[in-house]
């Protein structure tokens, strides 16, 4: 199926603007529920933005979720460049780039670990070794560490062929989650994505993409024993779940399961947001990765202007996806 973009230039930045301010609304909005259980969230879920909680952080703070995404995105300003990436998620880590309030106080454990690997890397002067990582992996290689930061590539890699794709995703997420299985669930939620900044509706484009997926595994030949973790997503409709089968746990799967079906089944950036953090387990990286598609779908003025106004460094991440805007939209 050859498609068209029908999305204009403002349409276009609008979406963009969405998709980044979404992922940090969402993110900051899951904050202070994280760790709580689903049964807990079930008898008093979240219904606005609240400070303190999980973290202890005011309201509007945001985690590692956003600060690598946008680590990700100022990096990719000066061109796709994985050295590059490398160092400006090691100044993260130590606080001195993208955090919310000067200081990590929330990151994964797989993460940390992998960017002190890659500190290690560019000191040793090895660089070449950032592209063979993938070939290193583990299967507890699987959280949802790169899924939580990987949209701002879309804006890289869209209308690239689905194997060029998936090899600058694979390096992408391979940085901090190795695994095959990780970098698929990326490739999944940039599809989705892709379409939906092209303009598709959202039915169409779940629709379109699992298509697109089915047959990149076939001219890919990806294996069979991992195609099996995404029955629910691209073999049936994710929609069959129910809500209470659903989970947001820091395991990959999980995650794009729970995001996808939240994203489909509900019909506006809050609610969306609202539904995937009501589950409980890991709200803040759930939110993140559901928010960043409701808002790429739904727009900037889609976006709670209560929720939006109280994030953390607002005009910075203004000014940064201005940037972006400049570098792949004019």
């Amino acid at each position: 199926m050859n498609i068209q973009s029908n999305t204009s230039a403002n349409q276009a930045k609008n979406k963009m603007y969405g998709a980044l301010f979404g992922i940090a609304v969402g993110d900051a909005f899951g904050v202070p529920f994280e760790f709580r259980s689903k049964e807990d969230m079930l008898k008093n879920p979240a219904t606005e933005m609240i400070g303190f909680g999980s973290h202890n952080q005011p309201m509007g703070t945001w985690s590692d979720d956003t600060s690598l995404t946008l680590c990700l995105a100022d990096s990719l300003l000066g061109g796709y460049d994985l050295v590059d990436v490398s160092k400006k998620f090691i100044a993260c880590k130590e606080g001195k780039l993208w955090t919310a309030k000067g200081e990590v106080f929330d990151i994964g454990i797989t993460t940390a670990k992998s960017i002190g690997e890659l500190k290690g890397i560019i000191e040793s002067g090895q660089i070449g070794e950032l592209h063979l990582l993938r070939y290193q992996s583990k299967e507890q290689d699987n959280g949802n560490g790169s899924l939580m930061r990987i949209l701002p590539l879309l804006f890289e890699i869209k209308g690239l062929s689905a194997a060029e794709q998936f090899e600058k995703i694979w390096q992408i997420s391979a940085l901090t989650h190795k695994h095959i299985r990780a970098a698929m669930a990326c490739f999944i939620y940039l599809k989705l994505a892709e379409l939906i900044f092209l303009g598709l509706a959202k039915e169409q484009a779940y629709t379109e993409m699992r298509n697109q997926i089915s047959k990149f595994w076939e001219d890919s030949n990806f294996p069979d024993s991992e195609r099996i973790h995404f029955n629910s997503t691209i073999l049936h409709d994710i929609r069959s779940k129910s809500y209470t089968e659903l989970r947001s746990s820091g395991y990959v799967i999980d995650s794009l399961e729970s995001s996808l079906w939240c994203f489909m089944e509900k019909d506006n950036y809050k609610d969306i947001v609202l539904a995937i953090i009501n589950l409980g387990e890991d709200t803040d990286t759930g939110a993140a990765i559901t928010g960043g598609l409701a808002g790429l779908y739904y727009g900037l003025e889609g976006i709670p202007k209560d929720w939006l106004l109280n994030l953390a460094r607002y005009g910075d991440i203004k000014l940064l996806i201005e940037k972006m805007a400049r570098r792949y939209l004019d």
